[in-house]
C-alpha cells in the first residue's frame, strides 16, 4: 500500500533517461452509473487508464497491472521527452523487458478514491468529486468501496476495448490484492496471476496498523468530519495528511535503510532537543519535509477510503480465505520482500501454502534488499527473470 512518491524521496536512484522510454498518455473512462459491491450508487464515474504495447487481433495478449495504495495507472513510460519520472514499474514493462510490450498489450487503470485526487495525471472518482445530485463534493456521503469495486471498474474498461479475458494480471502491494481478487472473482478470465509484496487478506495486525494512518487526519481540526471542501484548499487537513504520509513512509522502509538515511543528515543538536520537547530531530524534519512536499496533489478523505478498502479485503470477498482461494484456477506467482515490515512475507507465504494445498500451480520467490516494502516497486528489477519465465510458461 505504498507510495510511488517515496521512490524519489528515499535517495533511490530514478532511472536516467539515457534509454528511450515509451511515450504514454492518460485516457479517460466514464460510466453513467455504477453500483458498488455493498450496493452504493456512484453517478458519472470517471477513471483514467494507460496502455503500453499493441493489442493483437484476437485480443488475447492483454496484461493488466493493478497499482498500489498511493500509485496510479502510470506503471511505465513517460508523458513527454522532458519527463524525468518514468512509471513505477518501468524497469520491467517495455520492449524486451520482463513484461515485454513487443508481445503484450499492457494496461493499467486509476483506482476509485485514488489518493492523488488533484494530480493532473490522475483521473478518479471519490469523496472529492462532485455529486451530480447535489452539485457539491461527495465528502463522506461517497459510498465505501472495495477491491472488488476496483476490479469491476477495470473489467468495464477492458470490455470497452473488446478484451474478454486477460493473459495475466499483476500488481504490487494493494495492487496484489486486486490481482488475486481478479483471479478469484473471475477465474475464467485470468489464467495467470502475479502478486508482489502483497496479501490475500487483511488480518487483525494489518487492519490495526492501517487504522493508525487514519488518526492524524481524523484528529486534525481542519478535517471537520470530512466536510472541508467548501473551504479554501489551503485550509484542508494538510497537517493530518502529512503526518499520515510520514507514518506510511517509515513503515514502508526497513530500519537499516532508514538509519543509513539518518546518517547522511546533520547530527542532532543536543542543546536544541534538550531545550524543548517540541523541537524535532533531524530525521523527523527530513521525514515531514518529504511527506509535505507531495501533499498538495492528495486528498485526506481519499486516504481514509483507501484504508477502509484495504481493511475490508479478503480474497473473493468471502467469509474465509480458503473459500476465496478455492475459486482460483490461474497459475500463481507470489513475490515477497524479506525486509518488508508492512505486508510481511508471511502474508504471501500463507496464500502460497493454501493454494499449494489446493493443488494450484503456484510459485513463491523472495526479493532480498534493504528497501523493505519498497523492494516490490523500486527493487522490482530483481524479480525480472521470475516474472519473464512465469509469463512464458
Amino acid at each position: 500500500m505504498l507510495m510511488r512518491l517515496f521512490i524519489l524521496l528515499l535517495f533511490v536512484a530514478v532511472p536516467a533517461l539515457a534509454e528511450e522510454h515509451m511515450l504514454v498518455k492518460k485516457n479517460e473512462f466514464r460510466m453513467d452509473s455504477y453500483t458498488t459491491f455493498f450496493g452504493g450508487q456512484i453517478k458519472d464515474l470517471r477513471v483514467g487508464w494507460e496502455s503500453y504495447g499493441k493489442l493483437n487481433d484476437d485480443r488475447s495478449n492483454a496484461i493488466l497491472i493493478t497499482h498500489y495504495f498511493s500509485g496510479n495507472s502510470h506503471a511505465a513510460g513517460v508523458y513527454s521527452k522532458d519527463d524525468e519520472e518514468p512509471g513505477y514499474w518501468d524497469a520491467i514493462i517495455g520492449p524486451g523487458k520482463a513484461i515485454d510490450t513487443n508481445k503484450f498489450f499492457v494496461i493499467s487503470v486509476d483506482s476509485l478514491v485514488n489518493l492523488s485526487a488533484y494530480d493532473e495525471h490522475v483521473i478518479t472518482t471519490g469523496p472529492a468529486s462532485i455529486n451530480p445530485d447535489t452539485g457539491k463534493p461527495y465528502g463522506l456521503s461517497f459510498p465505501v468501496v472495495t477491491m472488488r469495486d476496483f476490479v469491476n471498474i477495470q473489467r468495464e474498461v477492458l470490455r470497452v476495448l473488446g478484451i474478454k479475458s486477460l493473459y495475466a494480471v499483476a500488481g504490487p502491494s494493494m495492487g496484489s490484492m486486486q490481482a488475486i481478487e481478479w483471479a478469484s472473482a473471475y477465474p475464467d478470465e485470468v489464467p495467470r496471476m502475479i502478486s508482489v509484496i502483497g496479501s490475500a487478506g487483511a488480518d487483525a495486525w494489518t487492519k490495526a496498523l492501517l487504522d493508525q494512518w487514519t488518526w492524524p487526519i481524523k484528529l486534525d481540526p481542519a478535517w471537520n468530519n470530512g466536510d472541508y471542501y467548501n473551504d479554501e484548499k489551503t485550509n484542508y487537513p494538510t497537517t493530518g495528511l502529512t503526518q499520515a504520509l510520514a507514518l506510511i513512509t517509515q513503515v514502508a522502509l526497513y530500519p537499516d535503510f532508514f538509519n543509513q538515511t539518518g546518517d547522511l543528515l546533520p547530527k542532532d543538536e543536543k542543546a536544541t532537543l534538550a531545550s524543548s520537547v517540541t523541537n524535532d530531530t533531524e530525521i523527523v524534519k527530513w521525514l515531514m519535509q518529504r511527506a509535505g512536499e507531495r501533499v498538495e496533489g492528495m486528498d485526506a478523505n481519499h486516504l481514509l477510503y483507501l484504508v477502509r478498502a484495504n481493511q475490508l479485503f479478503l480474497t473473493g470477498m468471502e467469509d474465509s480465505l480458503t473459500e476465496g482461494l478455492k475459486r482460483i484456477t490461474a497459475k500463481t506467482l507470489f513475490i515477497t520482500a524479506s525486509t518488508d515490515l508492512l505486508l510481511m512475507p508471511y502474508h504471501a507465504e500463507l496464500a502460497y501454502k493454501e493454494l499449494k494445498a489446493l493443488n494450484n500451480d503456484t510459485q513463491l520467490h523472495v526479493i532480498e534488499g534493504p528497501l523493505g516494502h519498497l523492494e516490490g516497486v523500486a527493487g522490482i528489477a530483481k524479480a525480472s527473470q521470475w516474472i519473464s519465465d512465469f509469463l512464458q510458461e
